[in-house]
């Protein structure tokens, strides 16, 4: 069963400063099934990010149809939650504080309720103990797992993430990775994750869309053939490096593309 259809999305904006409008998106197609997690990766400017804002409801779209268990997405909904680069936590509140604060904004959670999965999310992601703390007293990767447990306590139906991880240290980055692999196999989300890092996407994902150099479009969908659990050993598996790569080579050829028409338009 297919949780999430993006089917023939295209996305424009108007250039104020050029005079222009650029084509972001271009009848980008994909599906994502229940419980799956889809990662997204491509060229800087493909897109990425503005594909995810769409999914997530924050921004409109001109042509094209996006739906949740077959019911269009027109804005932002309680059957989604996103967790961005930046933890974005509100710096008077403690952490479970920030934990709830999705719930009480959704009002359909009674008190008893919101303490039990404050509690149970912030358990999930390790950071029984700190309840009282606020986020300035924790770490960037700590700070995120706030972040994610904030979103999963709201009990979405897919979880959005665009570069969780990007802001953080490469050793943290890698323990945040494994975490989230854990904590997934538990929520069991369907999750869609937007990463510049081919071998993050590998190694979270069951699947890996290739986009495009702008205009934005699906240009190829990669199996990830690797079983779970999956531990960090796993990227210096002979396979998973052979995939790497065969990923790498796709983003550059698109990159490349770029490249040449940016030139040629300056030449011109």
């Amino acid at each position: 069963m297919m949780k999430l259809e993006i089917d023939h999305v295209s996305k424009r904006y108007w250039l104020e400063r050029e005079d222009a409008e650029i084509l972001a998106l271009d009848s980008v197609t994909l599906s994502v099934a229940d419980a799956e997690f889809m990662a997204i990766v491509g060229p800087s400017g493909c897109g990425k990010t503005s594909l995810l804002n769409i999914v997530a409801g924050l921004l409109p779209y001109e042509e094209g149809t996006v739906a949740i268990d077959g019911k269009r997405v027109s804005g932002p909904g309680i059957d989604r939650a996103v967790v961005f680069q930046h933890p974005s936590l509100l710096p008077w509140r403690t952490i479970a504080g920030n934990v709830r604060y999705g719930m009480e904004l959704q009002r359909r959670f009674d008190e008893a309720t919101m303490r039990e999965r404050t509690a149970h999310f912030i358990n999930m992601v390790g950071l029984h103990g700190f309840e009282r703390r606020y986020p300035s007293e924790l770490s960037g990767g700590m700070q995120q797992r706030v972040n994610l447990a904030r979103a999963l306590a709201a009990d979405p139906a897919v979880l959005l993430m665009d570069e969780p991880f990007a802001a953080l240290d490469a050793q943290t980055r890698e323990f945040m990775q494994a975490e989230l692999l854990k904590i997934w196999a538990q929520a069991r989300k369907t999750v869609l994750f937007i990463t510049h890092q081919i071998n993050e996407a590998i190694y979270l994902a069951d699947r890996v869309a290739v986009m495009s150099a702008r205009p934005g479009r699906v240009k190829d969908v990669f199996e990830v053939p690797f079983g779970r659990p999956r531990t960090l050993a796993l990227k210096r598996d002979p396979r998973f490096l052979q995939l790497e790569d065969a990923v790498w080579r796709m983003i550059e050829e698109e990159s490349e593309r770029l490249g040449m028409v940016v030139a040629s338009a300056h030449e011109n």
